[in-house]
C-alpha cells in the first residue's frame, strides 16, 4: 500500500503541465487572433494584425488568484470565480504530502490462509520430511511469517503542516486543470444516468470525486452510490487522500468558500 501511494505521489505531483490549457478536461471558448497567414477571402488583410504574438505560460506556485469558469451538470455558463492564491497556487512540496498521507499492509498468518489442515502424509515410512500441514511458510500458497500486520501509522503533525498539504492537494490539481468548479451540484433526478453521461463528457477523467458544501442531497447520494468511479464528499470531509485517490475534482461554488474561509481561519494553539 505504502509503495502504491508513493507511485502516486509521483505521477499525480510529476512535472506541470503549464502547457496546457488551464481546463484542459472542459470545452472552453477560446479568442483567436486572425493574422494575415490565417485569414480567408472575408476580411480584407488591412484589418487583420500583422504582429507575432506570443501567449505568455503561467507558472504555478506564485500565489497568483486565478479566474476560473463556473458551470454544472447541463456544461451552462455559469460566470466566473475567483480562487485565492494562497489556497489554489501554492508551491507543490512532495515531502509534505507523504508525511500527511501515510499507508497500511497486512500478510496472512499460518490461521489466516486458506487450505486443508489435514496432515498431507503419514509421519514414518516415507522418506519424506514430517509435515504437518501445507499451509506452512515453505509451501507456495503457505503463510508470511513475522510479517507486517495493520497498526496505527499515525504520527503528530503540526495543524499548518496538514493544512499546508491540502492546500498543496487542491493547487496540483488545479495547475493540471483538473479542478472544475460547479455552481452547485443539483441533479435533475436520483437517475444514475445522469451522472454517467456527465462522465463520458469530461476528457481523461476515470476517478471523479466531488464535492459539495453542505449535507449532501438524497438525490445525488442515490445518482452516485452504484458508481465505483464517482465519489460524493462535504467540504468539511475534503482530505489530500482522497484527493489524490480521484484524477478530477468538483467543487461547488459554497465548496469553494468554506474551504477557503477554512485555511483562513486562525489556528487554535
Amino acid at each position: 500500500m505504502a509503495v502504491s501511494i508513493s507511485r502516486r505521489l509521483l505521477r499525480t505531483f510529476g512535472p506541470s503541465r503549464t502547457g496546457s490549457s488551464f481546463l484542459s478536461s472542459r470545452s472552453l471558448s477560446t479568442t483567436t487572433i486572425l493574422t494575415p497567414e490565417s485569414s480567408g477571402v472575408a476580411f480584407p488583410p488591412e484589418l487583420l494584425s500583422t504582429k507575432t504574438v506570443l501567449t505568455p505560460e503561467r507558472t504555478p506556485g506564485h500565489y497568483q488568484d486565478l479566474v476560473i469558469p463556473v458551470t454544472n451538470f447541463h456544461n451552462e455558463d455559469k460566470g466566473f470565480m475567483v480562487l485565492a492564491g494562497d489556497v489554489f497556487d501554492v508551491p507543490i512540496r512532495k515531502d509534505i504530502v507523504h508525511r500527511v498521507v501515510c499507508g497500511t499492509h497486512s500478510t496472512k498468518t499460518i490461521s489466516e490462509v486458506s487450505g486443508t489442515g489435514k496432515k498431507p502424509w503419514r509421519q514414518k515410512g516415507t522418506g519424506r520430511t514430517r509435515h504437518g500441514t501445507l499451509r506452512g511458510p515453505q509451501f507456495r500458497g503457505g503463510a508470511i511469517m513475522h510479517g507486517p500486520k495493520p497498526r496505527s501509522h499515525a504520527i503528530k503533525l503540526n495543524k499548518k503542516v496538514r493544512r499546508l498539504g491540502l492546500k498543496i492537494a487542491l493547487s496540483a490539481r488545479t495547475a493540471e486543470g483538473k479542478l472544475l468548479v460547479f455552481d452547485d451540484l443539483e441533479v435533475p433526478s436520483h437517475k444514475t444516468k445522469n451522472i454517467v453521461n456527465y462522465v463520458k463528457e469530461v476528457e481523461n477523467t476515470k476517478k471523479l470525486l466531488l464535492v459539495d458544501g453542505g449535507p449532501i442531497t438524497e438525490k445525488l447520494k442515490l445518482a452516485t452510490q452504484n458508481l465505483h468511479y464517482v465519489n460524493v464528499l462535504p467540504s468539511i470531509g475534503l482530505n489530500v487522500y482522497s484527493i489524490l485517490l480521484h484524477d478530477t475534482l468538483v467543487m461547488s461554488r459554497d465548496a469553494v468558500n468554506k474551504i477557503v474561509e477554512r485555511m483562513h481561519t486562525p489556528i487554535n494553539r
